[in-house]
């Protein structure tokens, strides 16, 4: 038992001890956005705890016991399971591909019964981790060289090309989003993303042609919504009305018409935040961005104070991966981009979503608590 626990974490580190090292303001901002979403599924389901607000309260609960034993580990411990979790979550990724569930047209979950696992939320947050431990072992004056780039190829391309063939393009460009933002801080040439966007920019035909007929709908459905207000811009023109209906301090808790006279759709998930506006107004989303603001911050600031570049990839990856779903779904259910189905957690209803983010929040917590920690180097 010692020797287990020897390899688990040092002796002088209990658990005590490491969540008394905590960041409390960054928890507390990290419960309140998880009871904010407990009370906006309360109010999308007509004021009942069911079907919605009483599973979110198990999942919150299961998130924050998550939390809390993620935190207990130090990062050694984190570092030496990066392969291994990546691994597990490729092959969580194929079996989805071979037996996941389907449902809504696209095959994204296992479903095990008592949860219906999307295994590429947690893939998002592998790649990150990944992504870290590779810039983490090799020399930095190797970091702008071009060959240095193909394992981090590899390591993005294989999750992103299992994830958009499911089919699931909004996840999978989530994904790019946050390895893109890690290899930037990690020191890769901006002449590199110039280079990749300029290539980006002249294959968008060629993906066009490659597009879901759905796809291709959503996309001309963001350029003119007015055209089939009944149709294919209903969800987005019934959201945009529900935003501006709200007003400063919106109709009142439980009073949005759009949402209770079900007008506007998944109203618990992709769009709880035009739900959240149509009560509360703009007043309730300034508190929202206020504690995201804070959110952000915080995990940016731990990046910063990290002294190993583990840590600091990683708290800065998790961060802009957090900030990826926030920003897509604000933007999204304000007309301002296609819709993509990306989820708004722990503010929308979802088991896999609530807790990827919770393990996402965990580890950057354990960033901070072991920021001036000692990793090996030279071992990718």
């Amino acid at each position: 038992m010692s020797l287990i626990r020897s390899l688990i974490m040092p002796h002088e580190s209990s658990p005590l001890a490491r969540w008394r090292d905590m960041s409390v303001g960054y928890f507390i901002f990290v419960l309140f956005w998880g009871v904010v979403g407990i009370i906006s599924l309360y109010s999308a389901a007509n004021g009942n705890f069911s079907p919605w607000a009483m599973r979110q309260i198990m999942y919150l609960g299961i998130g924050i016991i998550i939390y809390l034993a993620i935190t207990a580990f130090d990062i050694k411990f984190i570092h030496r399971l990066v392969w291994p979790f990546y691994a597990g979550c490729i092959v969580l990724l194929i079996a989805v591909h071979l037996i996941g569930h389907v449902g809504m047209g696209a095959q994204r979950w296992l479903d095990f019964g008592f949860i219906k696992l999307q295994p590429s939320e947690l893939m998002k947050l592998a790649t990150v981790l990944a992504l870290a431990r590779y810039y983490h072992a090799i020399d930095p004056h190797q970091i702008g060289r071009f060959k240095t780039l193909l394992i981090p190829a590899g390591i993005i391309a294989l999750p992103f090309l299992l994830i958009i063939t499911q089919p699931n393009l909004g996840t999978g460009l989530t994904l790019i989003f946050a390895s893109i933002a890690t290899l930037f801080v990690a020191g890769v040439s901006m002449w590199l993303f110039i280079g990749a966007g300029a290539v980006t920019a002249a294959a968008i035909p060629v993906v066009w042609m490659m597009l879901h007929p759905y796809q291709k709908e959503r996309v001309l459905t963001f350029l003119n919504p007015e055209n089939d207000p009944l149709g294919t811009g209903f969800h987005i023109m019934q959201s945009k009305i529900a935003l501006g209906s709200g007003g400063f301090f919106g109709k009142g808790y439980l009073q949005g018409t759009q949402s209770h006279l079900n007008f506007l759709p998944e109203k618990h998930t992709d769009f709880i935040f035009t739900l959240w506006v149509e009560e509360w107004g703009m007043f309730g989303a300034l508190i929202l961005f206020i504690v995201l603001g804070f959110i952000f911050a915080y995990g940016f600031w731990i990046s910063m104070r990290c002294r190993h570049m583990f840590g600091r990839l990683v708290a800065f990856g998790l961060t802009a991966n957090y900030s990826v779903y926030v920003f897509v779904n604000i933007a999204m259910v304000m007309g301002l981009i296609p819709v993509v189905g990306i989820p708004f957690p722990p503010l929308s209803y979802g088991g896999t979503s609530l807790i990827a983010v919770m393990i996402g929040f965990a580890m950057i917590q354990v960033c901070h608590i072991d920021r001036d920690a000692k990793l090996p180097h030279n071992v990718v």
